[in-house]
């Protein structure tokens, strides 16, 4: 099992995606004029909007949704991974992937709402609606969705659940099989609650858990600051080849790097525009700015922490293509949240491994119920069009199953399967973006303009030329008519307060 799950990784993972990634990262960061820079206060300003309604949530939950998805074990386990393999240089090419992906974010998330639906009154959108409606390709959409139902239902949860049970087993001795029956419990009562309750959760769990996170390793850091110059260096050097240690691995520092930053913030793969679609906003952009600000939350700023706290302790380890240690800072311990736990505790002795274990169960089980409304969301796309609502039920039972198989896996079988799940969705997803990015840049346009008039941008789609955005059309209707029923009623007050009384 494991050589054929390498083997079709290695397929998947080739260096066409490494450098598709980034190269669409690139360019779209020109098309947008580097909108990642010059709207980083908009992006903070939009990421507290509390606008919600009864059909979506409010932008600041959608991120919460987003970073349910985004934040997980990548950010502490991926990290690690992709030191040991890539050295410490991968770090910078994660950072590089979050950079540019933040406007591969922007796009498919603006795409997400321009093109998004209201089923069974809830907002649903996603790459699988915006192919459809945007291409006018049915059978890629449905391809994504089943894609992305296997990816997220099945093959993904099991590198979260993997890493939890591996936490919680290094700092407390629970067995992997009594992790499995705890999370499958919890898992059923929340999935079963719907998308409001989803969102409640989220929003609740995620600020808190990376919030207090990032205060820790900056704790970490600062104990030790003396060591941060050094460790840049570090990085910076064995990213470009320039560290005589790492320097035969310069190829896997940018492999590495790419795989594990975009498995850790999603930047292009398509997982982030479901959330983004069911918040209730007046412009696609807004969403889509703060999507891209979420993008550097889970990587410059959560992947960071851990990646500084691994190299400034030196926990870590290095392999070279064959297997041959380049550099053991932890012998014996396999590439994983185990590194994580080690650096922490060596500088708070009896707090440190006990706090990355409940960290990472918050961070991975987040991811496994954003993985399960984005799997239920392409159901819902398929299910627009051929009644299957059993397809529900069982994609809830599927999701437990993985999870359960996920925790009592190993976890190189777990991150594998993984891999292939994140590796096919990004390589549907970015070519959809690239082919459809027009629509998405005339909404930047338009929201640049609007702002500049002093107005709160309002998206017209008829307008700029969008065809095919069947809810804001419908919606502008619904807000004509209020607006004529409303002037009707006060021509109508206007002429019974004119009327002469009867005496």
């Amino acid at each position: 099992m494991d050589e054929f799950v390498n083997a079709v990784n290695g397929v998947i993972w080739s260096p066409a995606l490494i450098y598709l990634c980034l190269g669409v990262g690139l360019y779209l960061s020109v098309r947008t004029r580097f909108l990642q820079l010059r709207h980083f206060k908009e992006m903070l300003r939009l990421m507290f909007n509390t606008e919600s309604s009864a059909s979506g949530v409010s932008s600041f939950q959608a991120l919460a949704m987003t970073l349910a998805g985004r934040v997980g074990t990548g950010n502490i386990a991926g990290v690690a991974t992709a030191i040991t393999f890539g050295g410490p240089g991968a770090i910078f090419w994660m950072w590089m992937v979050a950079f540019l992906g933040a406007s591969s974010a922007f796009v498919e998330s603006t795409l997400g709402q321009v093109y998004k639906e209201k089923i069974d009154g809830q907002y649903r959108g996603g790459p699988a609606f915006y192919i459809e409606k945007g291409l006018g390709m049915k059978w890629y959409a449905w391809l994504f969705a089943i894609t992305t139902i296997v990816a997220t239902g099945m093959l993904l949860p099991g590198v979260q659940a993997n890493s939890i049970a591996a936490s919680l087993e290094t700092a407390f001795g629970i067995a992997p099989t009594v992790t499995a029956a705890v999370l499958a419990i919890i898992l059923g009562f929340i999935i079963f609650g719907g998308v409001k309750r989803i969102a409640l959760f989220a929003g609740a769990v995620v600020p808190f858990m990376a919030l207090g996170y990032i205060i820790v390793a900056c704790v970490i850091i600062a104990l030790n600051i003396e060591l941060l110059p050094g460790v840049m260096a570090l990085v910076l050097k064995s990213a470009f080849g320039f560290e005589a240690g790492f320097g035969a691995i310069l190829g896997l520092a940018i492999q590495w790097g790419v795989k594990r930053g975009v498995y850790s913030n999603e930047a292009g793969q398509g997982t982030g525009p479901h959330a983004s679609s069911a918040a209730a906003v007046s412009h696609p952009a807004k969403q889509g700015l703060v999507q891209a600000f979420s993008v550097y939350i889970d990587t410059l700023f959560v992947c960071s922490a851990t990646a500084f706290m691994l190299l400034i302790t030196g926990q870590y380890n290095v392999q070279g293509p064959e297997g041959q240690a380049m550099f053991t800072g932890i012998a014996g311990v396999a590439a994983g949240p185990g590194y994580v736990q080690i650096a922490m505790e060596s500088i708070m002795p009896g707090f440190g491994s006990i706090f990355v274990a409940l960290a990472l169960f918050f961070f991975a089980f987040t991811t496994i119920v954003a993985y399960y409304y984005i799997a239920e969301t392409n159901i819902a796309y398929i299910n627009r069009k051929i009644q299957l609502p059993w397809l529900s039920f069982v994609l809830k039972i599927a999701l437990m199953a993985a999870t359960v198989y996920g925790t009592v896996k190993t976890a190189d079988l777990a991150w594998g399967l993984g891999d292939i799940g994140v590796g096919l969705m990004a390589w549907l997803n970015i070519i959809a973006i690239i082919l459809m990015q027009k629509p998405a840049l005339a909404c930047l346009r338009d929201y640049e303009a609007q702002k500049a008039q002093g107005l709160d941008p309002v998206f017209h789609p008829e307008k700029l030329g969008i065809v095919n955005a069947a809810y804001w059309e419908g919606r502008r209707a619904e807000d004509n008519l209020a607006a004529e029923l409303a002037a009707q009623a006060a021509h109508e007050a206007d002429e019974g307060k004119l009327a002469p009384r009867k005496s």
